[in-house]
């Protein structure tokens, strides 16, 4: 029976420590369970968020895109106003210098008959010399009011400027000098003025179509720049909360594990301090057990008729003996077993606990190690990012400045045409009557030299 309660009990332990084990094994592989769920949650939230910083970048590229469609088409419509444009001042140009040539070429034998004929007139001859003088006069006050009428009807400053230096210079002509002469003058100083400025227009469109697409490039570099900054910022920030969320979880486990592991040597030390009393007391009991029954066996197996007369007693006494003995070394054996069982529970749970902190601890150190890495890694994008957008910000207040100096907001190509026809046809009416009277003034010279004859 001993026998057979001792493998009971063995068989009890085995089980029960087996239990324990698969019992600890499904809860170990519940929480890494539980882990996973969680951790594929929070990949399921990175994938979502990241999906919509791309939905996010998608929309903004194509705002960009669409962008710089209308852009390139302004930047087309302003070059095809630029060519219109000069080649309209180009055919201005041809214009009036065609002008000045025929003016040149009609008023030069004028100058030299009326003026060089005046000094071989008589005094007959010098009164009809006065009267076409009042006629060139008259002549130019017709061109300075065409001019002054074309300036007032178109709004051009410069024809203003011309008509009022065209008076000032009729006004102040010597008798004796050519009446044409300042106009001429006046003339070629306008065509020489639109010839800088197409100048000045064509090297300004130069440089407002390159540094337009310099900083139109930058913008966009430095926006592209700022934006994958901004999603390396977040993407690090949240993985560095979220180590920083695991490591803080990890060390109140290490915490609660080193409580438990306290608790747990605390218990045994009890438990070993109670066992070794126990046995002892046990060990000494058995040990007087022994010690009584072989006495009292040695008493009664004395042959003698006084021994004879209590055979019936010291059977009584010695089974009664026999049977506490048994107890008693029952007791130390179950002691023993509950001792062996609960060493074996602690050292199983010690390990195991010892393996557990490891892994924790190493687990803390390196998450505390990369979300610190994390960490300076965000403060130095940031920096990047705020440089970044010091300079993108550098970029489009050069934009709005190059927007004030560089996009056209003057008066439409066909408005500015129409002007100008009508500058240039003014301009050839005037000089049709400058040219009229110098062919007047060639007629009357040539009755004035026939006179003479």
């Amino acid at each position: 029976m001993d026998k057979a309660r001792s493998t009971e009990r063995n068989n009890a332990n085995n089980f029960a420590m087996l239990k324990q084990s698969l019992s600890d094994e499904i809860k170990v592989g519940n929480q890494d369970l539980a882990k996973t769920k969680k951790a594929l949650a929070t990949t399921q939230e990175t994938k979502a968020t990241a999906q919509g910083d791309l939905a996010v970048a998608t929309k903004d590229l194509n705002e960009d895109t669409a962008t710089l469609k209308t852009l390139h088409q302004d930047c087309l419509e302003k070059s095809q106003d630029f060519e219109a444009e000069t080649k309209s001042r180009g055919e201005e140009l041809n214009a009036l210098s065609t002008a000045k040539k025929i003016i040149a070429e009609a008023s030069s034998g004028a100058d030299s008959l009326a003026y060089g004929a005046s000094f071989l007139q008589t005094s007959s001859i010098q009164q009809t010399d006065n009267s076409l003088q009042t006629t060139a006069d008259l002549a130019n006050f017709e061109a300075v009011r065409l001019v002054r009428d074309l300036a007032r009807k178109t709004g051009d400053a410069a024809l203003t400027q011309l008509a009022t230096r065209m008076a000032t210079a009729i006004r102040r002509a010597k008798a004796g000098a050519d009446p044409f002469a300042k106009v001429k003058e006046l003339i070629k100083n306008m065509v020489e003025t639109l010839l800088n400025d197409a100048q000045a227009d064509a090297s300004h469109k130069a440089y407002c179509d390159k540094e337009l697409g310099d900083s139109a490039a930058k913008k966009a570099e430095k926006t592209a720049t700022v934006d994958k900054l901004s999603t390396q910022i977040d993407s690090m920030s949240s993985k560095s909360a979220q180590l920083k969320e695991q490591t803080a979880k990890l060390q109140k486990e290490l915490a609660d594990l080193t409580r438990s592991q306290g608790e747990m040597d605390r218990i045994r030390m009890e438990e070993k301090t109670t066992f070794r009393a126990n046995k002892k007391e046990m060990d000494e009991g058995i040990n007087g057990i022994k010690t009584a029954l072989k006495v009292l066996r040695d008493y009664y197996a004395k042959d003698d008729k006084a021994h004879d007369s209590a055979d019936g007693s010291s059977s009584g006494i010695v089974s009664m003996l026999e049977v506490v003995e048994s107890d008693f070394t029952k007791g130390l054996s179950e002691m023993t077993v509950a001792e062996q069982t609960s060493a074996a529970d602690y050292d199983k749970e010690s390990r195991s606990n010892s393996i557990s902190k490891a892994t924790k601890e190493q687990s803390v150190k390196y998450k505390t190690k990369e979300f610190k890495g994390l960490d300076q890694s965000v403060a130095e994008t940031k920096s990047d990012r705020s440089t970044t957008q010091e300079e993108l910000a550098a970029v489009m207040q050069y934009l709005g400045k190059l927007d004030d100096i560089c996009i056209a907001k003057a008066e439409p190509f066909s408005e500015r045409k129409r002007r100008r026809e009508e500058e240039i046809s003014g301009l050839k009416e005037a000089l049709n009557i400058l040219n009229g009277e110098a062919v007047l003034l060639q007629r009357q010279a040539g009755l004035r030299g026939a006179h003479r004859h």
